[in-house]
Order: structure tokens, then C-alpha cells, then sequence
């Protein structure tokens, strides 16, 4: 089992090589050139102008050749250097990563885990379950179909501007510090309660769709079958079913906290929310070449660690993985 692990670890190192050096030259080969965007307000002093251009190239460090650039980069890198934000200038990239990570956690974290815990046990009850589920199964696609930008737009405009009961914009009150309060922390679950929605009802439907497809098939193998005609009760044969369908499950659920990210994009977008999506969204936006690789080397980095979990869970899980590796070595 060590020999299959290691194996894995170069890949992953690999993998991980490859996907930052692309990650590194997609901002290059972007249209436009982001120092432009600091000297524009010079653009009635040309000699000015070209002075200040010349200075802030040499600064990020954009008036060398690309190898040197790409090999500046790693140097940087292993010493834990992202780099200096363009945009905003001059926040370390690390800095503004840090401080928006943990409102993408606060809400992209439960709603995948609670879509996932729902959908899953909405859809295992319905597939055995017929009139149930020919109720619910249509309306399952068509959340699942939902865009994540129409239902936020939707939410929004029914419950914040309608309504008036949830507020619309921003992770918390401007007026308020953020604290540990008690009016601070229930400013904060208000303004998340919109976004949150948005993520769990379109996520709830895949989750759904996905466990009552696999318990079908799981319940027509003919594992199932044999059990049947052998008499095992009929709850001991859908719990073997909810086990192995599970499996494809859990590999959506690391995919899924592996783009964290690339989620709430849309939603970060619509209500102004603060986490990396937004980030990004500006970021790509006004060309900022290293705050654009400090958020895709984030999303690289919890893909490839979620996917590696999962090679460990299923490890753990499936005795015919573990019975392969054994086989290997």
C-alpha cells in the first residue's frame, strides 16, 4: 500500500507542476497589459506617464524575459511569496487571499455539505419510493438546471427588495467592525442566509438525482438480485445499495470542496459577498497578473488535495480498491 501511495504522490507533484506553469501563463498571454490601468490618470503627462510605466514594470518585475519571470516565480513561491496585487497595490496577494478565504468557507462549506447530506437522503427515499418520486424527480432537474446567478437574482429580489427581510449586499453592515458580538455575528448569518440558499437549493437537486440514480442501478446488480433469492431482509439489501452508491457520491463531494471556489463566483458576484470568487472576478477584470495566479493556485492546490482524499476514503471504504493494490504489489 506505501509502494500505491507514493506512486500517487509523484503524480500529484506532477500534476501539481504542470497545472501551476499554466496557471503562471494564462495571465501572460491575456489581451491587455495591467500597468497601463496604474498610469492611466497620467495620460496628460506623456513623459510622465512613461517614466511611471518603466518603474512599475521593473517593480512587479515585468520588464524581464518570460524564462526569468517564470523562474522568479517558483524562487518566490517555495519562499511563500505570491506576489504584490496590482489592483491593490501594495497588499501582498498572500494578505487579500487570507482575508477572503474564510467567507468563502463560511459559506460554501455548509452548503455543500448540507446539499450533500439532504440530497443524498432525499434521493435514496425516493427510489424506493415510485409516486414519490415521479413527483420529485422532475423538480429535482429543474434545480439542478437552475443557473446560480438567476436564483440569486431571484432571491434576492423576492426576499430583499420585496420582502425586505434579508439584506442584499456585502457579508456584514458596513457600519459594524467585525467582532465577536452578538450583533456583529447575527449581522453576519443574516447577510449569509441569501447566498447560502442560492448554493444549497441548485446543489440539493444534483445530490438528489445522483443517490437515486445509483441506488437504482445498485438495487438491479446482481449482488442485489443473489441476496434476494437468498432471503436477506429486504433493509439489509438497501443498505449494502446506500453503501456502494455511495461512493461516486463521496468523489463528487471532494470535487465539489476542491472548487470551492469556482462555486460562488456567480453568487459572491450578484451579493457583493467578499469571498475569492469576487476576488477572482475583479482580479481577471483589471488584469491582475498575481493576484490571478494566487486564486488559481488556491484552487489547484484543494482540487488535487481533495482529490488525494479520496483515494485515501476509498481506500478505506471499498475493499475491492484495497484488493487491487494488493494485487499490485
Amino acid at each position: 500500500m506505501g509502494k500505491y501511495f507514493r506512486r500517487k504522490i509523484i503524480i500529484y507533484l506532477i500534476t501539481f507542476f504542470v497545472a501551476v506553469t499554466i496557471d503562471w501563463l494564462i495571465p501572460r498571454f491575456m489581451p491587455g497589459d495591467p500597468i497601463n490601468a496604474l498610469v492611466g490618470r497620467l495620460s496628460n503627462y506623456p513623459q510622465a506617464t512613461q517614466v511611471a510605466y518603466s518603474n512599475l514594470q521593473r517593480a512587479f518585475g515585468l520588464n524581464i524575459p518570460l524564462w526569468d519571470q517564470y523562474l522568479n516565480f517558483w524562487k518566490s513561491l517555495f519562499q511563500g511569496d505570491l506576489g504584490i496585487s496590482i489592483t491593490i497595490f501594495p497588499k501582498p496577494v498572500f494578505e487579500i487571499i487570507a482575508e477572503a478565504l474564510p467567507y468563502d468557507l463560511l459559506l460554501m462549506v455548509p452548503a455543500i455539505l448540507a446539499s450533500y447530506f439532504f440530497g443524498n437522503k432525499f434521493g435514496a427515499f425516493a427510489a424506493k419510493k415510485k409516486k414519490l418520486d415521479n413527483w420529485v424527480l422532475p423538480i429535482w432537474y429543474m434545480l439542478t438546471a437552475t443557473p446560480y446567478l438567476w436564483l440569486a437574482i431571484l432571491l434576492a429580489w423576492a426576499f430583499g427588495v420585496v420582502l425586505n427581510i434579508f439584506p442584499i449586499a456585502g457579508a456584514y453592515s458596513f457600519s459594524l467592525t467585525p467582532s465577536f458580538s452578538f450583533d456583529f455575528v447575527f449581522d453576519l448569518l443574516k447577510h449569509w442566509v441569501l447566498p447560502f440558499l442560492s448554493l444549497f437549493i441548485v446543489q440539493l437537486g444534483g445530490w438528489a438525482i445522483g443517490m437515486r440514480n445509483m441506488i437504482i442501478y445498485e438495487l438491479d446488480a446482481d449482488y442485489s438480485k443473489y441476496l434476494e433469492t437468498m432471503g436477506v431482509p429486504e433493509k439489509l439489501i438497501r443498505k449494502y445499495a446506500y453503501k456502494n452508491a455511495s461512493l461516486p457520491q463521496i468523489t463528487g463531494l471532494a470535487v465539489q470542496l476542491g472548487i470551492i471556489i469556482t462555486g460562488a463566483i456567480t453568487t459572491e458576484i450578484v451579493f457583493s459577498y467578499p469571498g475569492l470568487g469576487h476576488i477572482l472576478n475583479k482580479a481577471i477584470l483589471q488584469e491582475d497578473f498575481f493576484l490571478i495566479q494566487g486564486c488559481f493556485l488556491f484552487i489547484i492546490i484543494m482540487v488535487l488535495v481533495a482529490n488525494f482524499i479520496i483515494d485515501i476514503v476509498y481506500v478505506l471504504r471499498d475493499p475491492r480498491v484495497r484488493h487491487s493494490i494488493g494485487g499490485e504489489m
